[in-house]
Order: C-alpha cells, then structure tokens, then sequence
C-alpha cells in the first residue's frame, strides 16, 4: 500500500523503500509530452503495432544483486501486446518480459545523479535497447550503452536531426526537443 500524504506524489521502489518521486519543472513536463506525442506520431506514419506511454509503466530493475527496484521512467514505448498485457495488472514490466524498445527519462536537477548514472546500468543490465537521456542519447551495443551526443547545430550551423534506432526516420532536432512547449 502507498503512503497517503495528501497529494499525487510518485513513488518509485528503489531497494525495497519507496522514494517520492520529483515532479520536474514545467519544461521537463514539456519535454515529456513533447517526445510521447511525436512518438505516438511516428507509431501511427508507419503503423508500428506499438504504443508510448508517458509515466504509467514501471520496469523492474537490479540494485544491489536484488530485484526489489521499480523505476518509472517519463516515456516508455512498448509493443501494444506488451501494453495489454500491463492494462489488466500492475503495470510493472518483470524481469522475465521483454524489455521496452525505447526507455526516455528528461533530466531535472533533483534526478541528474540517478539518470545518468543508476538508471543507465540498471536498463543496461534489462538489455532496453534504446534509453534517452534528453539531451543524451544512450543505444545499447555490444551490451553497452554507446554515448551519443546531439548538440543544438553541426559545424554549419544547420539543424542536428537525432537519430534513433527505434524510430530511424524520426524528423526530431535537439533544439526541437529542448524547447518544447505545451
């Protein structure tokens, strides 16, 4: 049973103890339904039989040798199969299922340490194969995570297109993305 302190706090199960979850700014909100939409978009061009999903999945991850972490991560896209699956139960994807394609978590101040660090090796570990870190982007190769840095133009100044493995047509710029607005 979760605490009830009067308010929607998210928590997130992190060695067996319930950690309250930051809400981020308004921008990291932004940014979050900014990403799920253009998602959702590229699942529906190309008629993906996928669904993304902002905030309402957990996925169960390693600490400490143990498998008491449930993380939620800000957007998760996952095969609509998979999804039916979580709609009748607690939607919490197990060590045993298959992983998500795609796993972004939007950095806040509060968060930084445990995106880039914990949540980086926790779904390297679950074989995720590709985890954003907006503005970083992580692809799982050789069962690890390979940096791929976008920054706001190239060399000439030209918009840089993220390229992604998931969705490898995505017409998505960092500064696209980094200014997102509702």
């Amino acid at each position: 049973m979760l605490p009830d302190d009067g308010a929607d706090t998210r928590y997130e199960l992190v060695n067996g103890e319930l950690i309250p979850m930051s809400l981020g700014s308004g921008q990291h909100g932004a940014v979050t339904e900014f990403l799920n939409i253009c998602f959702r978009g590229e699942i529906l061009r190309l008629k993906l039989d996928w669904t993304s999903k902002q905030m309402v999945i957990g996925v169960r991850s390693p600490r400490a040798g143990k498998w008491d972490t449930s993380r939620i991560p800000d957007v998760v896209v996952i095969p609509l199969s998979q999804w039916r699956e979580l709609r009748n139960r607690e939607a919490v994807i197990e060590l045993n299922e298959s992983p998500p394609l795609l796993v972004v978590e939007v950095v806040g101040e509060s968060t930084k340490t445990v995106d880039y660090r914990a949540k980086r090796v926790e779904y390297n570990v679950l074989n995720i194969p590709e985890y954003w870190i907006v503005d970083l982007v992580f692809t799982l190769i050789e069962e690890l995570y390979e940096l791929v840095e976008f920054f706001g133009s190239d060399a000439c100044g030209g918009k840089l297109r993220i390229q992604s493995q998931t969705f490898p047509e995505l017409e998505l710029t960092v500064e696209q993305v980094l200014t997102a607005d509702d």
